[in-house]
């Protein structure tokens, strides 16, 4: 294996170069509530008031900010169903080009219209019979596009760093780091970003329970693949990790837990209730695993990634029980 990693802290760096004034510095929450159930001295990084509601749009907006001039001429494609879908669609109307956006035609309305909303179009498929990855290369190319995908990119990767390096700069010297995992690149650019900063710092992931994809892949020491996860923390779904992200993630994070559906739902109202935050269910699963203990030997000071809160209020509704 290589010493050399795919991204570095200078790349994060450069990133939030790129990135600043464009996308949000996202505020970092304190609460001695939280401090109290969690055990230990939490700031919370807000990435539910980033552009688009996720943290998704500083990836997509750095690697949409170094493509050349001709390929922004041309235009950019993706694939996705939810958040990287709408960071990509704004991150071209920022950059002045168009996006075209392959979609599951069951993606709920709300998510497809806020997509078209900044401008992209958008091109459907059937997710139980077409291979999302093949369809959106094949459609990229076919158009002539420039196509981002949402983690298997070291810009990507970069971009989304940028919020654990926000993170340390205003709390300055953190214990841990717990970011939520799914295809891995917040937690491999928040890695690289935590450990280039802080080297002693632990970097924790939290991943649903049905999708435990990235702990079985660094307990078993290469990538493996679990059935596609049935879980309300649908942004973290993945069923196999990015072979670019585990990488990384084989390296610098230290461990993975997980949480039950159960457990999101009761951070997703603690938020609430107690934060006045609306998190969505994937950007709940650092916090939930605070608040069911899932952490072990959780040290003092504890930097926590609330990954998103796009959600619309029949869906928060429904999982909390109306």
């Amino acid at each position: 294996m290589s010493d050399t990693l795919p991204v570095t802290l200078d790349d994060v760096r450069d990133a939030a170069r790129r990135i600043e004034g464009v996308g949000h510095r996202t505020p970092v929450l304190r609460s001695r509530t939280l401090d109290a159930l969690a055990g230990a001295e939490v700031h919370v990084k807000c990435e539910n008031f980033q552009r688009i509601g996720a943290f998704k749009f500083r990836g997509a907006y750095h690697a949409a900010s170094r493509l050349s001039a001709g390929e922004l001429a041309r235009g950019i494609a993706a694939y996705s169903s939810g958040n990287h879908a709408q960071a990509v669609a704004l991150a071209a109307r920022e950059l002045g080009t168009r996006a075209v956006i392959l979609m599951p035609e069951d993606t709920p309305r709300s998510k497809r219209e806020a997509t078209e909303g900044y401008g992209a179009e958008v091109v459907t498929y059937d997710r139980y019979t077409g291979d999302r990855v093949a369809l959106g290369r094949a459609l990229a190319e076919e158009r002539g596009l420039a196509l981002i995908p949402p983690y298997e990119h070291p810009h990507v990767i970069a971009g989304q760093g940028t919020a654990a390096l926000e993170l340390i700069e205003e709390a300055g010297e953190l214990d841990a780091l717990i970011v939520p995992v799914g295809g891995g690149g917040l937690i491999a650019g928040s890695a690289t970003a935590g450990k280039g900063l802080l080297p002693g710092l632990r970097v924790v992931g939290v991943e649903p329970q049905a999708g435990d994809d990235t702990r079985r892949s660094l307990d078993a020491g290469r990538r493996v693949s679990v059935p596609v996860p049935r879980t309300i923390a649908d942004g973290l779904a993945a069923d196999t990790p990015g072979e670019l992200t585990f990488s990384i993630n084989r390296r610098l994070v230290d461990g993975i837990c997980v949480v039950s559906d159960d457990e999101i739902r009761e951070a997703m109202r603690f938020a609430f209730e107690r934060l006045k935050m609306v998190v969505e269910p994937s950007g709940a699963c650092t916090l939930a695993a605070l608040l069911a203990r899932r952490v072990e030997n959780l040290p003092r000071r504890v930097g926590v990634v609330v990954s998103g809160g796009n959600i619309d209020t029949a869906r928060f509704a429904e999982i909390l029980g109306g």
